[in-house]
Order: C-alpha cells, then structure tokens, then sequence
C-alpha cells in the first residue's frame, strides 16, 4: 500500500497550490555515483557541471532551492559514502568524510541530467574541485533529503540573495506561476548571471549591504526568501517578523567551512 510519502511531488504541488507557510516534506533519498558530462562558465566567476547517467533515476527535486551533497574522498582518497538507511535517511560513516551542498539549478529525468553551478573562489574546498574537474570524471552526489516548500499563492515575494543562491533564484523564476510579483535583490557585482525576464518581476543588484538594500523596498506583505551569507541576511530576521513570512538559509558564514545551517 502507498502512503503520502512515496508521492513527494504531489505532496509539493500541492503546498504550491493551497498550503500556508513552509512546509518540511521528505524525499527518498538516495546516494548516486554519476559522471561529470559538460562544463560551461555561466559567467567568468560560475562554473556549470551538467552530471548525468542512469543513476539519476528516481531522483526526486521539486522545489527551486533543493539541494544536494557531494562527497569527496578523504585527503588519502579513500571514499566514504553515506549509506541509504530507510529510504528517507542516510547513515554517514564517522568521522564524517568531506562534503558540500549545492542547489539543483535543473534536473531533466529524461535526459539523465543535473546541473550544479559552483561560484569560484580561492580555497573552496568544492570550488577548487570543480574548476579543475574534467568531463568523464566521476563525483558522488547525495540527496536532496526533501524540500522546505513554500506556496505560489502569496501576493508578492521578496528574495534576498547573493552569488551562492542565483541557481535558486533562477529556478524559482521558470517555475513559479505566470502572474507572480516579485522583488529579487542580489548582493553580487557579477550581475552576468542569466535570469528569466518576467513581467511583474524587478530585480535589483547591489554591491553593499543586502539587508539595508531589503529593508529599503516599499511596505508589502507576502514571502520573504533570504539565502547567503549567515551574517548578512540575519539582519532581515526581525525586519521581516509581522510583515512577511520567511525562509532563512545561511549558505555560507565568512570564516566557516562547510556550514551546515
């Protein structure tokens, strides 16, 4: 007999068409060995992996800021990947082997594709694996463990964002619903970043702070998506409370490697 949690993309749509708030909704989770099928500078500070191969089928994504991990080998390579538990967790060796979370910028279950947009910059474990990773080269990938889904029914949303959070962004933007009002502020200078073109949607880029550029837009009600650096959104926290609902996610923390928020 199935039950709700074998359906995790009705359990999605659904939330999308007539839930309240966010909604924590679990996948089958899985661990897949898959191969590295092209590279594309997005722009000259974003790479592209396209990762591809029958292991991604009956891969689950349905919300524009999923996530995956990818697990590296230890400094000897040994490989120590997480291992399927019950079919909604992982059991992780310990010490806990290297790994780092990347949105799901597309998957294509037909194809066998997903692409994963890396911002490089100096010293990043993930980052300076990826600028030098070739096409046929294999990479572990876990996940995404589920979604925190958030309707498309609220009158207007407001994303605050840096670089680290654009495949989200860009993925929200094609797969929202048509009519959707939106404010998009990003604090990044590299504004080469290809997003949709929609009407009712404004998009500001900023080199300072993210959160006076928020706090600046005029009073509305509805969603507030905030992803970044943890230091820079957390600002928004109390300026959101009583006026929009909200979704915070440090991606990153200066002087922190491999938060996990």
């Amino acid at each position: 007999m199935s039950s709700d949690r074998d359906d995790p993309r009705g359990r999605v749509a659904a939330h999308h068409r007539t839930g309240t708030r966010t909604a924590r909704i679990g996948y089958p989770v899985g661990v897949r060995e898959v191969s590295i099928l092209a590279r594309e500078y997005v722009t000259p500070r974003m790479l592209r992996l396209t990762l591809g191969g029958p292991e991604l089928d009956g891969f689950h994504t349905y919300q524009a800021d999923d996530h995956v991990k990818i697990v590296f080998p230890d400094a000897d390579g040994t490989h120590r990947p997480p291992v399927p538990n019950d079919g909604q967790t992982l059991d992780w060796p310990r010490p806990l082997p290297r790994s780092r979370k990347y949105t799901v910028r597309r998957f294509d279950a037909e194809a066998r594709e997903l692409d994963l947009d890396f911002v490089l910059h100096d010293g990043g474990l993930a980052s300076t694996w990826a600028a030098s990773a070739q096409v046929g080269e294999r990479v572990t990938v876990a996940g995404p463990p589920g979604a925190k889904a958030f309707p498309h029914t609220y009158e207007h949303y407001v994303f605050a964002v840096d670089a680290t959070a654009l495949p989200a962004v860009a993925r929200w933007l094609e797969e929202s619903p048509a009519d959707v009002s939106a404010q998009i502020v990003i604090q990044s200078d590299d504004d080469a970043y290809p997003l949709a073109s929609r009407a009712g949607v404004a998009v500001t880029w900023v080199a300072d702070s993210l959160a006076q550029a928020v706090q600046a837009l005029p009073e509305s009600l509805g969603f507030l998506f905030a992803a970044g650096e943890a230091g820079d959104i957390k600002p928004l926290r109390a300026w959101a409370k009583g006026r929009l609902d909200s979704l915070f996610t440090g991606y990153w923390k200066r002087g922190v490697a491999g938060l996990d928020d």
